[in-house]
């Protein structure tokens, strides 16, 4: 379980989260709608308002965040756009642009969190940690204000962003990077079909890519860091 300080950030947590939950399965959307699947589009989905997203995934978006920052002290989820599955295995190079949309939006929040503290970092607003945390990877000059607030919650869109970014990419179903490499490649796609048509087999998938992102996330995550503090 978590502190009485830590709890006091829930709010704060939830709050990036969503945003980058509701950008991910936007940018799925937009793409398959632009690429000609209407299907999210008459959902609701094509939308940066997280109401839509919320009610097709209550679970994924509400009450598993919740519990997992509770019990865990961050916060995990999911939520998903619908598509039509004729469309994907008529036209699988569009169905990967639609997969690949979902992670690239993250990565675009984790950039503009980046370019914001970075500027802040180089106009006084905020100073470099004695400790960095995941979630304070800058301390505001006046201690107290907006800026303290701010500076949170950028830490948080930056490194959850670049994690959603990093483990969606892992090329095993139910994955977007399972959907990407299917999209690109025959072969994944013949073995991407057969762990996906399996409850076990997307399990599996879930498994392999828990137990990768750890390799990839944390150095990457190094390498922001650094850049963010040169």
């Amino acid at each position: 379980m978590i502190s009485q300080d830590q709890m006091l950030l829930l709010p704060l947590w939830y709050a990036v989260f969503l945003m980058a939950i509701t950008f991910h399965e936007a940018a799925h959307a937009f793409v398959a709608y632009r690429f000609g699947d209407p299907t999210a589009y008459h959902g609701g989905q094509v939308s940066l308002n997280p109401l839509p997203h919320i009610a097709r995934e209550p679970f994924g978006t509400v009450l598993v965040p919740l519990l997992t920052y509770v019990l865990m002290g961050w916060t995990m989820g999911w939520a998903s756009a619908p598509y039509d599955p004729e469309w994907e295995r008529r036209h699988p190079r569009r169905a990967a642009a639609m997969a690949a949309a979902g992670p690239l939006a993250n990565l675009l929040l984790a950039i503009i969190a980046f370019m914001i503290l970075k500027a802040g970092l180089a106009k006084g607003l905020w100073l470099v940690p004695a400790a960095p945390q995941f979630d304070q990877l800058v301390i505001a000059a006046a201690p107290g204000g907006v800026a303290e607030g701010f500076g949170r919650l950028l830490s948080v869109m930056l490194g959850l962003n670049l994690l959603l970014f990093v483990f969606n990419l892992i090329p095993f179903p139910p994955l977007d990077g399972g959907s990407v490499a299917a999209g690109l490649w025959q072969s994944a796609r013949n073995l991407h079909d057969r762990m996906r048509a399996s409850g076990m087999g997307n399990l599996i998938g879930l498994l392999l890519a828990w137990m990768i992102v750890r390799r990839l996330f944390l150095p990457l995550l190094r390498i922001a860091v650094g850049w963010l503090y040169a």
